[in-house]
């Protein structure tokens, strides 16, 4: 028989439903509803200069095989982030394990660190643009110059051009990291260090041994993130390459943005977008199935 709720419980479910009402609407309206838009118009023939709208079956996704621009940008996409997420890992972790061990000016080092991350993506993007000039005009290769090295031309040249957009958005992000891992860091049981200690566990085996299993749900969390974050990326390859030079910087989400708004082609946008997201989806399946490998902890 089920049970009877009194009112005051009736009215505290209430309370709660309404207080979460917002959110869900707000999940509705602006995630879910354009979601299932974008799925529905990856199969239709949308161009919004020309007007033109109508169902089109799979002639999208058979453009799509066929589009070596699109096969560059995935290839770009791909190299983005292989530089942004191993880079990004090893450097906040060091820095979080630096931090959480006291060391000396950890104050101004978590002050720097932290203040990319509260600085507007677009100044951060217009401020390392300028650094990265080429010429003498720029203050990294004015620096290079005293050493004698002739510094390239960055962001107009293939190679170095996503290599200055990879270090720029490392550090932009890197601050979030470092605090995520110092919380891991600063939870680890000093009982089990100390035990390694007494066992005669030297640095490199006391990490590798101890703090690296300890930290790898942290580990795990970050990646997933960090994976994600790098392959919608838009703001620095918008604002510091424009997807040059010869489309070498290029990346998906760059791409979708190109045929939605300069070409007008909402269709095969839409397309893009959802391929996208199903890498998306199978690499964050991927990285979390493998949690209980990866992880010291057994659920």
């Amino acid at each position: 028989m089920p049970r009877k709720y009194s009112k005051l419980e009736r009215g505290e479910a209430l309370t709660g439903y309404l207080f979460i009402l917002p959110q869900m609407i707000g999940f509705l309206i602006l995630v879910l509803v354009p979601l299932i838009m974008i799925f529905v118009y990856s199969f239709e023939s949308r161009n919004l200069l020309f007007g033109n709208m109508g169902f089109s079956g799979l002639d999208n996704y058979q453009k799509l095989v066929s589009d070596d621009l699109f096969f560059t940008t995935l290839k770009n996409t791909i190299v983005f982030s292989l530089g942004v997420v191993p880079l990004n890992l090893v450097l906040s972790l060091a820095l979080a394990l630096y931090l959480g061990a006291n060391a000396s000016g950890t104050k101004i080092v978590r002050s720097v660190i932290f203040l990319p991350v509260i600085t507007s993506g677009v100044a951060w993007a217009i401020v390392f643009k300028y650094l990265f000039q080429g010429g003498t005009a720029g203050p990294i290769n004015y620096m290079l110059s005293f050493f004698g090295i002739e510094g390239p031309n960055w962001l107009h040249e293939k190679g170095w051009a996503m290599l200055s957009v990879i270090l720029t958005r490392v550090l932009k992000n890197l601050g979030m990291n470092v605090l995520i891992f110092m919380g891991a860091v600063m939870n680890l049981p000093q009982d089990v260090l100390e035990a390694g200690r007494i066992d005669g566990a030297n640095k490199p085996l006391l990490f590798f041994k101890i703090k690296l299993p300890l930290l790898m749900p942290s580990i795990l969390m970050v990646m997933i993130v960090t994976v994600i974050g790098s392959m919608r990326v838009f703001d620095t390859i918008k604002l510091m390459t424009d997807g040059g030079p010869e489309g070498s910087t290029m990346v998906l989400v760059y791409y979708i943005y190109h045929q939605a708004f300069k070409t007008f082609n909402i269709g095969y946008a839409a397309t893009i977008s959802v391929v996208l997201f199903i890498i998306v989806l199978i690499l964050t399946i991927i990285q979390w199935s493998l949690r209980r490998r990866a992880s010291f902890y057994e659920d």
